[in-house]
């Protein structure tokens, strides 16, 4: 009895050191342009929700424009650095809603008359945790009008004929909830192996 009362304990302190899962929070400060300002905020409740996307902007031209995530969060040459949209599927290029899209296509955002921008939605393709996490790449604010790739030419398929990049910002950490990622220790593994190991010390005793 000793003995099977050891490997309870022994099991119950392994599942304890399983990461919980904890909100996942980041955002992207847009910089590269003398009038255009905001803050892009990201979080996602758990490893395998999506997560919200919460955009504020201002000093952006009235009307729609095209927005996207691109590959690279270098700014050492302006926006132009950051890469083609970030898209590790090599798909083609698409709306929000579309199964077949760039993981970094978020669409269109649209300013008011007044030049702001504010807005918020849930993505289910773009995550803060996992190998294609968005976490150090870069928010794009394009001067045109994404067309979705609806359009015939060639260029609606890669870019979405959204013209040239007015603003961007690398998207960096803002979670305080712990240091680590608590998505990149592999928990449903680790509880997995916990439980094998839990067995083996049943059937030794």
């Amino acid at each position: 009895m000793m003995k099977y009362a050891g490997a309870i304990l022994i099991f119950g302190a392994l599942v304890a050191a399983v990461p919980e899962n904890k909100p996942l929070k980041a955002i992207a400060v847009l910089s590269q342009s003398d009038t255009v300002r905001g803050n892009i905020t990201f979080s996602q409740p758990s490893c395998t929700e999506p997560t919200f996307v919460e955009i504020t902007i201002e000093g952006v031209p009235p009307g729609p424009h095209g927005f996207h995530i691109h590959e690279r969060g270098d700014l050492s040459g302006g926006c132009g650095s950051t890469g083609s949209h970030f898209n590790p599927d090599k798909l083609h290029h698409g709306a929000p809603q579309d199964e077949i899209r760039h993981r970094g296509d978020l669409g269109n955002v649209v300013a008011d008359q007044n030049g702001i921008v504010h807005t918020s939605y849930s993505d289910s393709v773009i995550s803060l945790n996992g190998f294609n996490s968005i976490i150090g790449r870069a928010v794009v604010l394009h001067e045109s009008e994404d067309d979705l790739g609806r359009d015939t030419n060639a260029d609606s398929r890669k870019t979405g004929n959204a013209g040239g990049r007015i603003a961007c910002g690398v998207i960096g950490v803002a979670s305080h909830e712990e240091e680590i990622w608590p998505c990149s220790g592999g928990g449903i593994l680790k509880s997995f192996s916990f439980v094998i190991l839990f067995a083996s010390l049943i059937f030794s005793v």
